[in-house]
């Protein structure tokens, strides 16, 4: 047991390392506030550049071989190229969400908005490590309760305070719905341990699963989708984009999909034998998981034309691209019904796609806001389509940058977004049933919808007079994420072999 507990150690130093910088905010900040309230002077600089530090050590952590421990019942972190991939995106992901929140929170708050973030990162990487169900509750549950912390540090008045409020309630029953369906798994597994539950499984041999296990996957998939923001689970998103700040509302598009997303690919599996004789979780989620992509793919294009400010734009687009997320997952945790040695060598596996699509949209996505972050003031609000007018003249670098992101988003080159929507297309079609191609026929025709509503932004900055002349002023940390997102897409465009090679062992 202790050799267990020194290895388990050693694989979350990195966790560790980000986990305690939050807590030295938390009990140091306080401190630095006078007891009049007045506040040193460049107080959101130095927790900015604090936490820049936590996650560069971090990430040089991660970089550190570690003794690779086998997944046993008594291990319960799993060290895998799933990890090493998730811990890239937060560690990428934290970075500009630091830079985005460096000028959006008060001074004093500061400290706790920063806490808040370091948390929700060391959250999302502890859930692609947990290999046990309740390590997996808790790390669901790092991410959960400081992002309702965050959100109402980041906007107190009215509005910030009702879009904190409907996150909050509708997590905590996402939560609850998630508990209860863990708690099926146990009790028909009679353990927690992931890859002992999936051993479990796979020796049963019988045809039908056991009604507490349906159970078990209607309310686990049910209470995640609320975290990726699938259909008709979705319904709190445009409320709380509009209604938070920026940099809150660039958390909420990515980072919960992240964890709802690598939870999943946690407790359902892969299928990776004939499962028709078989218990299994993958199996038996995957036409639950066909029949949200499709909803959620249309309902949030559909919905994304009719709107005019930005941030609820923003929300549906992150909807829609929810479910094409999803489209990569549902072909994921189905088996192909064919088994042409060609067509398999040919084929291109679901979970590299999704895994793919999930970087580049995240890339794309904090890219947008932070730009909304950088450019937006008090005396300039950037809320409508319309204050988007002109700005090709008021600050064409802006512009282009936003053009160059919202290609990303369209999946158009030369950005990474080609490449991440024509790899889980493909991961559909050539899946070789009707389930797959369904999926890539709908895909393609939501692409077509939303590429009006994205090139329609880009018309609006560069065909239509502004309304006001005078040059946009930039806050400057929140737009150098903005160029480090919009290089980053062009650059995985020119060369994504590195990171697709990598996501092949993911799913391999």
């Amino acid at each position: 047991m202790f050799q267990h507990l020194t290895s388990a150690i050693s694989q979350v130093l990195p966790e560790v390392v980000l986990l305690a910088a939050a807590c030295v905010n938390l009990a140091v900040g306080p401190f630095l506030i006078g007891d009049d309230g007045a506040v040193p002077k460049g107080l959101q600089h130095r927790w900015g550049v604090w936490s820049l530090i936590a996650l560069a050590i971090a990430a040089w952590l991660q970089c550190v071989p570690t003794p690779v421990v086998e997944a046993t019942g008594l291990a319960p972190f799993l060290s895998d190229p799933l990890v090493s991939f998730v811990r890239l995106v937060t560690t990428v992901t934290g970075v500009v969400l630091v830079l985005i929140n460096w000028n959006q929170t008060a001074e004093r708050d500061s400290a706790e908005s920063h806490a808040c973030l370091l948390f929700i990162l060391a959250g999302a990487n502890l859930i692609a490590l947990a290999n046990d169900l309740v390590i997996l509750f808790l790390a669901l549950e790092l991410v959960s309760i400081p992002t309702y912390l965050f959100l109402y540090v980041a906007r107190r008045d009215r509005f910030g305070q009702e879009a904190m409020l409907k996150y909050f309630l509708l997590s905590v029953f996402s939560s609850a719905l998630v508990l209860y369906g863990l708690s099926f798994l146990y009790g028909v597994a009679g353990t927690t341990n992931l890859t002992a539950l999936h051993q479990v499984l796979k020796n049963h041999q019988l045809n039908a699963l056991p009604t507490m296990l349906l159970v078990s996957i209607v309310t686990i998939v049910a209470g995640l989708a609320f975290r990726i923001t699938a259909v008709p689970f979705h319904f709190y998103a445009p409320d709380v984009f509009q209604g938070t700040a920026n940099s809150a509302a660039a958390l909420l598009s990515f980072v919960p999909k992240v964890a709802g997303f690598i939870a999943l690919v946690r407790i359902l599996g892969q299928p990776r034998i004939t499962v028709a004789d078989h218990w299994s979780l993958a199996e038996k989620s995957s036409e639950m998981l066909f029949l949200l992509a499709i909803a959620t793919m249309f309902v949030g294009n559909l919905l994304a034309l009719l709107q005019k400010n930005v941030r609820r734009l923003l929300a549906y687009s992150s909807i829609a691209h929810a479910g094409y997320m999803l489209v990569g997952l549902s072909v994921a945790v189905r088996a192909p019904q064919i088994n042409d040695d060609a067509t398999s060598a040919g084929s291109i596996g679901g979970l590299p796609a999704l895994l793919f699509y999930l970087g580049v949209y995240g890339v794309t996505t904090l890219g947008v806001f932070a730009l909304i972050a950088s450019l937006a003031h008090p005396e300039r609000p950037l809320e409508t389509r319309d204050d988007l007018a002109g700005l090709g003249q008021t600050h064409p670098a802006g512009a282009f940058l936003a053009a160059v992101l919202l290609f990303g988003l369209t999946g158009l080159p030369p950005t990474a977004g080609f490449l991440g929507k024509l790899t889980l297309f493909l991961s559909a079609w050539s899946h070789g049933t009707d389930f797959g191609r369904t999926l890539a026929i709908c895909l393609a025709i939501n692409a077509a919808i939303a590429a009006w509503y994205y090139l329609r932004l880009i018309g609006v900055m560069y065909l239509q007079p502004s309304r006001d002349d005078t040059r946009r002023a930039t806050g400057v940390p929140a737009f150098v994420g903005v160029s480090l997102c919009a290089v980053s897409s062009i650059a995985l465009f020119f060369a994504p072999d590195w990171l697709w090679q990598a996501l092949q062992r993911v799913g391999g």
